[in-house]
């Protein structure tokens, strides 16, 4: 109960399940704390642009929303539960750089104090996490914080350079750690 999951595609219950359902499936907050949620992922207006806002009907697979707004629905519900472990399994993947930057900001300011486990391939996501672990073939080629492997210039330092154009911003998010 104090885990919640974000995966690469995201889950929202269709068949008869309102958004309200989805985003409090227990039925143990208020519409006051769901739309506190939602504004803390950017997804509030939105939800009060829809006809029935709450109450509206999903759609098999969540597909009445675009890809980036499951996402943020999705992190509204583990908002909403209080998880104390947040697992993002390339939650980003499918989404453009602003929904990216919208999810990570939401996760920076709702989970302090949480664990929070990322999965991800974009250095932007996870350039400021406190330790960034890079594997390969399955196995662990580096551990530390980005500042440490940044200085080490091992593999993450490689992957950084090959950002191109984003590589200085990177490496300077890096070393402010």
């Amino acid at each position: 109960s104090s885990i919640s999951v974000i995966p690469q595609t995201p889950v929202l219950f269709g068949g008869g399940c309102t958004l309200r359902e989805n985003l409090d499936p227990l039925n143990s907050v208020t519409d006051e704390a769901i739309y506190e949620a939602l504004m803390q992922v950017s997804m509030y207006e939105a939800v009060q642009s829809l006809p029935l806002e709450l109450n509206t009907l999903v759609a098999e697979n969540g597909s009445n929303f675009s890809v980036g707004q499951r996402q943020l629905l999705c992190l509204a519900r583990a908002i909403l539960r209080k998880s104390r472990v947040l697992i993002l399994d390339e939650a980003t993947a499918n989404c453009d750089s602003s929904t990216d930057m919208l999810l990570q900001r939401a996760v920076a300011k709702s989970f302090k104090g949480a664990t929070i486990i990322a999965v991800a391939h974009r250095l932007e996501t996870l350039i400021d996490y406190d330790k960034i672990v890079v594997l390969d073939n399955g196995g662990l080629v580096e551990c530390g914080s980005p500042k440490q492997l940044i200085e080490k210039d091992g593999e993450f330092a490689s992957m950084v350079a090959e950002t191109g154009d984003r590589a200085a911003m990177l490496r300077a998010r890096a070393l402010q750690g």
